[in-house]
């Protein structure tokens, strides 16, 4: 079944487009929470018009996010954590620390953006994330988890 999307879904796809996913999922779950709506001829019509009025803004926000992807390119974090002397961390580091590290270097960039390998960090040492600035632009920056 053909659906289109009503906002981003990370493991599916972007605002607008048009995806194909299996039947259940779209009656069950996508259709019910208002994540996406069927894609009949009429909502293709109505789609394709908002994306062509969208175009001339989506170019500004494409630019400011290449913009943003040079400055993240030269950045590397240090986040603090607590750990034990085996390097094991109490708790874990994710996408929210490595945010608010960003957001204290004048970064401000919604924690959702953030992916993190393995979704959390439990041992001291250097890692990369992975930061979707625009559904076209993406950059890794390397952190490095020390002990506090």
């Amino acid at each position: 079944m053909e659906v289109i999307l009503k906002q981003d879904i990370p493991t599916l796809g972007y605002k607008d487009d048009v995806v194909k996913v299996k039947d259940g999922y779209a009656r069950n779950f996508l259709i019910p929470k208002g994540l996406a709506i069927l894609a009949t001829e009429s909502s293709r019509k109505v789609v394709a018009e908002v994306k062509r009025q969208k175009a001339f803004k989506d170019e500004k926000i494409r630019k400011e996010a290449e913009i943003m992807a040079e400055a993240l390119k030269k950045v590397k974090l240090t986040i603090g954590a607590k750990a034990g002397t085996s390097g094991k961390i109490f708790g874990s580091v994710n996408n929210v620390q490595i945010a608010d590290a960003l957001k204290e270097k004048n970064y401000d960039i919604d924690r959702k953006r953030i992916l993190v390998d393995g979704e959390s960090i439990k041992e001291i040492g250097s890692y990369k994330a992975k930061i979707n600035l625009h559904k076209e632009i993406s950059v890794e920056i390397e952190f490095e988890v020390i002990a506090e």
